[in-house]
């Protein structure tokens, strides 16, 4: 995480990139209407402080995993340090949350069909520090991530609480 935040100008950027992720930096200039060295030295700043990673997101279903769950789990607080990595052996495990409320981590899994969840969900509650777990089976995936309307809201000058809707 980054405690970087974006400005207009980096907003204009990212927008660029999202509309086309594969421009030239002379592009993105044309585009943005920016100078080619201050997206260059933009384009790097925000490789290096902002983005997350340059991969594109592939969905789980065309590795033949198209099942989706949400794995609750208390945990043993000592071992909490050690659970990122242990829980990022399971192949089937795409994200890890550390949550406030009634649980403590919140596991997104992908499996290719219930016994397979089952066996996913086992490898979580067999790792060590994982107390008890809950399952949830995600039935349909209705909002993909997305963090486009926030870099419009940046570009339009507002942010957090500025931008509440009335």
């Amino acid at each position: 995480m980054t405690d970087r935040v974006i400005d207009s100008t980096d907003a204009a950027l990212l927008l660029a990139l999202a509309d086309y992720p594969r421009a030239t930096a002379v592009a993105l200039a044309e585009a943005t209407g920016l100078a080619r060295s201050t997206v260059h030295s933009r384009l790097n700043r925000l490789e290096s402080e902002v983005l997350s990673d340059a991969l594109r997101r592939v969905d789980p279903a065309s590795v033949g995993l198209p099942l989706s769950a949400f794995i609750f789990a208390h945990v043993t607080q000592q071992k909490l340090s050690q659970l990122p990595e242990s829980l990022a052996l399971i192949p089937e495990v795409i994200e890890v949350f550390g949550v406030s409320g009634d649980w403590d981590l919140l596991i997104r899994v992908a499996a290719a069909d219930a016994d397979d969840l089952y066996r996913v969900a086992d490898l979580v509650l067999s790792t060590p520090g994982i107390e008890r777990t809950s399952t949830v089976l995600a039935m349909k995936h209705m909002v993909p991530y997305r963090t486009q309307p926030l870099i419009e809201r940046v570009r339009a000058g507002s942010r957090g609480a500025e931008a509440r809707l009335l």
